[in-house]
């Protein structure tokens, strides 16, 4: 039978448990269910900092040694454990929520796009220069992503979730849809099921081949789509009246380049596609016809001005 210091506050319980004199149960029956957690945590952080290999703080291989020490063993840690330990804890904390925070980001390069698989089944395929962001451990309860850029989802049935962005807010249940957030740039495209999208001065609720869009501070309108899927999925975005500028930044995400547009009018309406694997024929495709030149004025960047 084991036994235990009656004279111990919770202090010098945490040591007994953390050098194995106590075991969960035990422990859970001399302290209360706040601290219990608390120590849970200390514990956890300990594991994840002995896995990563390395001393974050000084203060850490103070408390391992502690630990370890058999000769040591409860009672010098009785005395200063309260003073010496403090900061220790505080620093151990602040790295647990940092590791266990379980925020999940994924972000494309430049002509690049991903495939991200949820805790549900449910996928996400990211286009060129976007970024998505969600929290494993809170999935279960606040289904949440975060989007950067454009993506396409496809929501395994049954499942719901809603994604945030910068311009307005989609919630759906078991669909698939295109969602596009750059700059004052939103646009959503439902292909199959049904989509709730939330601007800030209006809300919309979308059906297949249901589209809204919100450009540059103007009202969201909405508008009708025909694809079965989006294009750029196949190496190809299209665009339907949209200010060129979106095409621009569209073609500096695909082909890593950037434009010198002093001289356009960059709210020029821009109907049309181009290609993701050919350079020269998604700059002829695109500003051609605009009546627009392009001509290279350094190396990757592209000057456009109208042809006389």
């Amino acid at each position: 039978m084991k036994t235990f210091n009656t004279n111990n506050d919770s202090d010098s319980f945490l040591a007994q448990w953390l050098d194995g004199e106590l075991s969960d149960n035990e422990l859970k029956n001399l302290v209360s269910e706040e601290d219990f957690n608390y120590y849970l945590k200390i514990r956890k952080g300990i594991e994840v900092s002995e896995r990563l290999n390395s001393s974050v703080d000084g203060n850490f291989a103070k408390i391992q040694n502690r630990i370890a020490s058999k000769k040591q063993k409860v009672k010098p840690l009785y005395v200063n454990w309260g003073i010496g330990i403090a900061a220790s804890i505080v620093l151990l904390f602040g790295l647990f929520m940092f590791l266990n925070n379980n925020d999940i980001t994924v972000e494309t390069g430049f002509g690049e796009s991903k495939s991200v698989v949820l805790l549900d089944g449910s996928e996400v395929i990211l286009n060129s220069k976007s970024k998505v962001s969600y929290n494993e451990s809170q999935w279960g309860n606040e289904r949440v992503l975060s989007l950067d850029g454009e993506a396409y989802f496809k929501v395994a049935k049954g499942k719901t979730f809603t994604v945030e962005t910068n311009n307005g807010s989609v919630k759906v249940l078991g669909t698939q849809f295109n969602v596009i957030s750059k700059n004052n740039f939103f646009d959503v495209v439902c292909y199959e099921g049904k989509v709730g999208v939330k601007i800030l001065e209006s809300e919309h609720i979308l059906l297949p081949n249901d589209a809204v869009r919100k450009v540059n501070g103007y009202p969201s309108e909405e508008t009708k789509n025909f694809f079965k899927k989006p294009t750029w999925i196949d190496g190809e975005s299209t665009f339907k009246s949209v200010p060129v500028r979106y095409v621009i930044r569209a073609l500096e995400d695909q082909y890593e380049i950037s434009f010198d547009t002093k001289a356009i009018n960059q709210e020029d309406i821009y109907t049309g596609s181009f290609p993701h694997n050919n350079l020269d024929l998604a700059l002829k495709t695109v500003f051609e016809t605009l009546n627009i030149t392009y001509t290279e004025k350094e190396k990757r960047n592209i000057k456009l001005r109208y042809k006389e």
